[in-house]
C-alpha cells in the first residue's frame, strides 16, 4: 500500500480484485445450494462484530476470508431460489457490475457538472419508467431509497403542489382545516408514516373497506369523502393500490381517477410492487386509469430485479418536482456554468443533496437484457405464482386463502386437520419453525384477521421445481411440529 494514500499497488489492488471476484463468481455456482434463511442467532453473529475500532489495518486478503465466513455465508438468502418472504427480487449480474463501477466512479448526482452522464442517464431512466407503464412521456421524477421514499416523495409533491394556494411551503399547515387522505386498509402502512412525517397526521386518512377480493369499495370511498365534506373537511388525496403488497389487489383505478377528478383531489398511485406489471399484456387492462395518476411509486429493486435500493417517482411534469423542492442557495448557483439553462439540477427537484447515481444499474439492466426479456420474467413469475396455486388447490393438505392477478399467494397448511383454530395455531408455530430449519424463508400475513403463510414469488431464477420445494418442505417441518 502507497504510505500517501490510501490506494493499493495496481498489482495488488488487482489481486484483491481477482479474490472479491471469485467469492462473487461461487455464490452465482452455488445458486441452487443457498439456503432461504441462515441459521445463527443474534447473539453468535453480534459476537462476530464485537471489537473495538481497529487501530491498524488488516490485511485485505484476510479480511476478504472474514467477509466470505461472516458476511457471504451468512447472508439471508435473497439471491437463491428459495426465498418467498416479503418481496425480495434476487437482482441481476449486470448491477452487480454497475455497482462495481459506479462506486469506482463515485459521482454525486445532485448537480450536473458534478454528474453529467449520470444525470443524463436518471433524466433518461424516467422516460424509460413512464414509458414501462405507459405514464405521460413529459413525466418528471426521481430515483429514491424504495417503495416507502417513492410513495412519500408523491405525497409531498400532492401537498405542496395542492396547497400552492395557501403559501404551504412557507407558512406550512397552520391554520388550515384538516385535509384528508383516502386508501384501502389493504395500503401499505408507509402511507401512515408518511402522512405524520407531512404534518398531515394519520387521523386525517381514511382507511376504507374492501370488497371480496381486497380491492377498494368505491362506493364506501365516496360515502366517506361526501360524510367529511358535511363535516367541514377537505378532501385532498385518494391512494390507489397498483398491486397490494399483503395479496397483489389491484384496485379500481379509473373509478378512483374518477373521484379524485370529481372531488378535485390528488390521485397517487402506490404501484411500488406491481407498478411495472401494467407492461404486462395479459393484465395490462387491470391497470386502466394508471395514466391518470398526478403521482406514482414505482420500486425497481422489486419487478425491474434490482438489488437494494432504488425506488423511482413519477409526476405529471418535472415543473411539479421543482416547485415542491427548489430552495436557492448560493453555493449551488447556475447562472455562471455553460448552457445552464439545459441542465438538469436534482438538487432543485429532489430533497437529497448528496445522493448517488441509483439510475445507473437499471439503465444498465435495461440496456444489457431489453425491457421485453425482463417482462418476460415478470410475466414468468405470475405464471409461477398460478402454479403454487395450482398445486395448493389440488393438494389435501393446504388450503388456498386469496388469489391474485400478481405473484403472491396466501395459503394454510391444514395436514388432515378440520379444526379452525388448530389450523391457525399450527400455521403460527409453522413461521418459527421454518425460519430455524433454513431450507426456504416464508412469512406471514393476517386477511380479515386471520393468520396465512404468504408467498412472494419474485425472483426471475425460480422454477416449477422451486414451487415444489416449498410446499414439500413445509410438509416436512411440519410434520415434525
Amino acid at each position: 500500500m502507497n504510505n500517501n494514500t490510501l490506494d493499493f499497488s495496481q498489482e495488488e489492488f488487482s489481486k484483491i480484485l481477482e479474490k472479491a471476484s471469485s467469492m462473487i463468481l461461487e455464490k452465482y455456482a452455488n445458486l441452487d445450494a443457498i439456503k432461504g434463511f441462515n441459521v445463527n442467532s443474534q447473539e453468535e453473529v453480534e459476537s462476530w462484530f464485537d471489537e473495538p475500532l481497529p487501530r491498524i489495518g488488516k490485511d485485505s486478503f484476510e479480511l476478504l476470508d472474514e467477509v466470505k465466513t461472516k458476511v457471504f455465508d451468512s447472508a439471508t438468502g435473497n439471491l437463491g431460489k428459495n426465498m418467498y418472504a416479503y418481496v425480495m427480487s434476487g437482482g441481476n449480474q449486470i448491477s452487480t457490475v454497475a455497482e462495481l463501477l459506479l462506486s469506482t466512479v463515485n459521482q454525486n448526482n445532485t448537480k450536473w457538472h458534478l454528474a453529467p452522464a449520470m444525470t443524463e442517464i436518471e433524466k433518461r431512466v424516467i422516460k424509460w419508467a413512464a414509458e414501462m407503464i405507459d405514464y405521460t412521456p413529459e413525466a418528471g421524477g426521481a430515483m429514491v431509497s424504495g417503495g416507502s421514499e417513492a410513495n412519500l416523495a408523491g405525497l409531498t409533491v400532492a401537498r405542496n403542489i395542492f396547497f400552492k394556494k395557501f403559501d404551504i411551503k412557507r407558512n406550512g399547515l397552520f391554520g388550515l382545516k384538516p385535509f384528508m387522505v383516502y386508501c384501502s386498509k389493504e395500503t401499505h402502512n408507509c402511507t401512515d408514516k408518511s402522512l405524520s412525517l407531512l404534518g398531515i397526521g394519520t387521523n386525517q386518512l381514511r382507511r376504507i373497506d374492501t370488497n371480496a377480493d381486497l380491492t377498494i369499495d368505491v362506493n364506501a370511498l365516496e360515502k366517506q369523502i361526501e360524510a367529511d365534506i358535511t363535516s367541514g373537511f377537505m378532501p385532498f388525496c385518494v391512494v390507489g393500490n397498483a398491486g397490494t403488497v399483503n395479496t397483489g389487489a389491484i384496485d379500481n383505478l379509473t373509478a378512483l381517477a374518477d373521484i379524485a377528478q370529481k372531488y378535485e383531489m390528488w390521485f397517487h398511485v402506490d404501484g411500488a410492487y406491481g407498478g411495472l406489471a401494467s407492461a404486462l399484456p395479459s393484465i395490462k387492462h387491470k391497470y386502466a386509469g394508471l395514466e391518470r395518476a398526478d403521482s406514482i411509486a414505482l420500486d425497481f429493486h422489486k419487478w425491474l430485479y434490482q438489488p437494494f435500493e432504488i425506488g423511482c417517482v413519477l409526476v405529471q411534469d418535472w415543473e411539479k418536482m421543482r416547485e415542491t423542492y427548489y430552495k436557492e442557495a448560493d453555493y449551488l448557483a447556475t447562472e455562471l456554468q455553460t448552457n445552464a439553462n439545459a441542465r438538469l439540477e436534482f438538487n432543485e427537484h429532489y430533497f437529497q443533496l448528496s445522493r448517488n447515481a441509483k439510475a445507473f444499474k437499471a439503465w444498465m439492466s435495461v440496456k444489457a437484457y431489453g425491457f421485453d426479456r425482463i417482462r418476460e420474467m415478470i410475466q414468468k413469475d405470475i405464471d409461477l405464482t398460478n402454479y403454487l396455486i395450482k398445486l395448493v388447490e389440488e393438494s389435501t393438505d393446504f388450503e388456498l386463502k386469496s388469489k391474485a392477478d400478481l405473484a403472491v399467494a396466501c395459503f394454510r397448511y391444514k395436514g388432515k386437520m378440520a379444526d379452525n383454530e388448530a389450523i391457525s395455531d399450527l400455521n403460527q408455530k409453522l413461521i418459527p419453525a421454518l425460519e430455524a430449519d433454513g431450507r426456504v424463508f416464508i412469512t406471514s400475513t393476517k386477511l380479515n384477521g386471520e393468520f396465512v403463510l404468504r408467498a412472494c414469488i419474485i425472483n426471475h431464477r425460480k422454477t416449477e421445481t422451486s414451487i415444489e420445494y416449498l410446499l414439500d418442505t413445509i410438509r416436512d417441518v411440519a410434520s415434525k411440529l
